[in-house]
């Protein structure tokens, strides 16, 4: 979905202190770019009246009220008053079981994106009391990762490569119907690229855009100026080579800034070749200073208002904070997640992983 528009820097500074001062009780107020030692460990609330045996690696935050997540077992759900009660189901077909990494919501229709082949995309306009099947797939290399809307009636979702070039989708609808595109208007991928389904956040959008990364073989952002209509790709510094190697996650907080991250999933620790800025809408990347900061990490996001400074991300190792477009990072937390998402602002943060949702308060942290 479209950002919101951009606060002043004065939101940025108090985010910087709400998330540092009072977690470490210090007396000094941190401006936007300053580097702020964290010595307790955020304790991050795993909602109680969530509890369900899958794995969920898909989140959107609709409101300060509204959230749907999806994972394994065809199981998802939705809170319609903050987190207090949940609406937990399942999805079948048949006899397919699927497993969701991919969900979007629009104001019509919740979607619902399995893995693997057959890749079934499911819709509902009644939060999940009934299911349409939108678009299946029977290509025996179909793995969808990722899906996000650029608003209500142009949607996109991606996945790895069948027949030479990343498997795209685009429906202009609405979602009630979805083409795939030909692969003679998509840049070619190469062997063993491909993407990984972590998060939810292979895709960023803005605006008309959209920026697609990858991973294995290469590391790759493939771009869209115009709705996925034509296509571009370019290269980037991001560790490669390897079958878990390459990028998990990007975001563009607007048409120029944008943010890479991923790395080696088989190396966790390893914090170098796998986070990368640019300035210029995805055309060229610098790698943000190696050996510093967090190693493997699924998700990464701008926080809103913060004029591209701020950033949080999260991973099987845990979550991570800058305050300075990526050069200087916190830890935060060595809890696990796959993935996040903002509420209507920074000041709710809702994190997703295995079994479990949990929720960040900031402006309750004691202080």
């Amino acid at each position: 979905m479209i950002r919101e528009p951009k606060k002043d820097m004065m939101r940025l500074s108090m985010l910087a202190l709400v998330l540092f001062c009072a977690i470490s009780c210090k007396q000094t107020t941190p401006t936007a770019t300053q580097h702020v030692e964290v010595p307790a460990t955020l304790q991050i609330q795993t909602i109680d009246t969530f509890a369900v045996q899958s794995s969920v690696r898909a989140l959107e935050v609709v409101d300060a009220q509204t959230i749907w997540w999806a994972g394994s077992e065809g199981r998802y759900g939705f809170t319609r008053d903050g987190g207090q009660h949940w609406t937990i189901d399942s999805l079948r077909l048949d006899t397919l079981v699927p497993h969701f990494r991919a969900i979007a919501v629009t104001e019509e229709a919740v979607f619902l994106l399995s893995i693997a082949s057959p890749a079934l995309l499911f819709r509902s306009t009644d939060q999940g009391q009934n299911w349409d099947l939108v678009y299946r797939e029977d290509h025996p290399a179909a793995f969808y990762d990722a899906m996000a809307f650029w608003d209500q009636e142009h949607g996109i979702a991606m996945g790895d490569p069948t027949d030479g070039c990343l498997s795209v989708i685009l429906t202009q609808d609405g979602g009630k119907h979805w083409a795939k595109v030909d692969c003679n208007l998509l840049p070619p991928t190469e062997e063993g690229e491909a993407a990984f389904a972590a998060s939810n956040s292979n895709i960023a959008l803005f605006g008309q855009q959209a920026w697609l990364v990858s991973g294995g073989k290469r590391a790759r952002v493939f771009h869209s100026p115009d709705r996925g209509q034509s296509w571009s790709v370019y290269e980037t510094p991001i560790a490669q080579g390897g079958q878990m190697t390459g990028i998990f996650s990007a975001d563009f907080y607007d048409e120029q800034q944008g943010i890479i991250f991923g790395g080696d999933w088989n190396e966790k620790d390893r914090n170098s070749g796998n986070k990368a800025t640019s300035k210029d809408g995805g055309r060229t990347w610098q790698l943000l200073i190696d050996g510093e900061g967090p190693g493997y990490q699924s998700c990464i996001r701008y926080l809103p208002g913060s004029e591209g400074k701020a950033l949080l991300s999260c991973g099987i190792p845990g979550m991570n904070y800058s305050a300075d477009a990526g050069q200087s990072w916190q830890k935060l937390s060595s809890e696990s997640w796959y993935t996040l998402r903002f509420g209507p602002t920074w000041q709710t943060t809702w994190l997703a992983g295995n079994g479990k949702i949990g929720r960040i308060n900031w402006q309750d942290i004691p202080q």
